[in-house]
């Protein structure tokens, strides 16, 4: 009969841990070796392949038999992945700060966290950054379940020549918090981003109805006000409350207990098919009758799911509008080429923005 002593299971955790370090060193030594062969074979220096990193999430989930979740098993990969990364090259990624938002929590829980998050103040500097070659990739915020589009990112692609590489889903907890000075009982106002602040109406409107709401620039802002005011509150997510030094009162006060939030990577690169992919285009043309049907119809045809499918106005001419899609399938399938080239045979205009990996995490 096996021993099960709690001596003898603390031996045998013992003599896993270090096996599970010999094997993840080992795996470290392989990516460095990776790194020479494409420096010696003069390959693109790209160390960074999202359709890689996806194939093998996918594979550490569907292998996955418990009793440690999918998911969980998956995040430990993610770091080790990004750790062995950082041997061939250190990942820096632009994204929307201050420190403390949820888009460096989408930076963290995408690339991991042995990388250089790059805080900067608005979503078109993340962009001027990458294009620049500043940075090699960004992230920024496309959409929320709750509250919809978020206009700046998509107005932003319209004169941007990036392309999409990657996206990440995050689900969003907001936190009501207190700095070290704020009295309970006398808070007058409640900082936030508006997004925020619109995802959290409901509770504000039952719990706190005659109290002054303050749109920031940030979550993270709103976190670090608290500093020095003494009437003030702020909503942000947990990762704010834990940099900034911030006492939670009250968790989870989103609306909607689902709530998420869909950022997209964005890099100079195209990424290769990981067998699971999303594409994003932006398609306008001349405003004509039946002109949302032209763009539509071969979809439907050819049998492409759409996932999303939102309109801005065109800064070319008033009343003219560009249609942002996104779809199921890479641009290097033959359907996916098919509708692209109809949509071009119609008079229309396309800018391809990316072909990528769904999100695994």
């Amino acid at each position: 009969m096996a021993d099960t002593s709690l001596e003898s299971l603390r031996e045998q955790i013992d003599k896993l841990d270090s096996d599970l370090q010999a094997l993840i060193n080992e795996r470290a030594r392989l990516a460095q070796a990776v790194a020479k062969v494409k420096q010696r074979d003069g390959e693109d220096p790209v160390f960074y392949r999202p359709e890689r990193e996806a194939q093998i999430l996918r594979r550490v989930k569907d292998r996955n038999d418990g009793p440690l979740d999918g998911e969980t098993v998956a995040r430990l990969f993610r770091e080790v992945m990004s750790a062995c990364l950082a041997l061939e090259q250190l990942t820096r990624v632009a994204f929307l700060g201050p420190e403390g938002t949820f888009t460096h929590q989408a930076v963290l829980k995408h690339f991991g966290h042995s990388v250089e998050a790059v805080p900067l103040g608005a979503i078109d500097e993340v962009f001027r950054e990458v294009e620049a070659g500043a940075v090699p990739y960004g992230i920024v915020p496309v959409e929320n379940s709750t509250e919809g589009i978020v206009n700046h990112t998509l107005d932003t692609f319209m004169d941007s020549s990036l392309k999409i590489c990657g996206e990440v889903e995050l689900r969003i907890h907001h936190h009501l918090m207190i700095g070290p000075h704020t009295q309970r009982d006398k808070i007058s106002r409640v900082y936030s981003h508006q997004q925020t602040l619109a995802q959290c109406r409901k509770w504000l409107d039952s719990h706190m109805p005659g109290v002054e709401r303050v749109a920031v620039a940030s979550n993270a802002q709103a976190a670090r006000r608290l500093k020095d005011e003494w009437n003030a509150a702020a909503i942000a997510g947990e990762m704010a409350a834990e940099l900034y030094q911030l006492e939670v009162m009250q968790n989870n006060i989103e609306d909607r207990p689902d709530n998420t939030t869909r950022f997209i990577i964005i890099g100079r690169q195209d990424t290769p098919p990981s067998g699971n992919d999303k594409t994003s285009i932006l398609v306008s043309g001349k405003n004509r009758p039946g002109l949302l049907y032209h763009v539509l119809e071969p979809f439907q045809r050819h049998g492409l799911n759409l996932t999303r499918l939102e309109s801005r106005p065109s800064r070319t001419r008033n009343w003219n509008y560009v249609f942002f899609i996104d779809f199921e399938g890479h641009r290097e399938q033959e359907q996916v080429q098919t509708v692209l080239r109809e949509l071009d045979e119609d008079g229309l205009d396309i800018r391809f923005l990316g072909s990528y990996p769904r999100a695994v995490l």
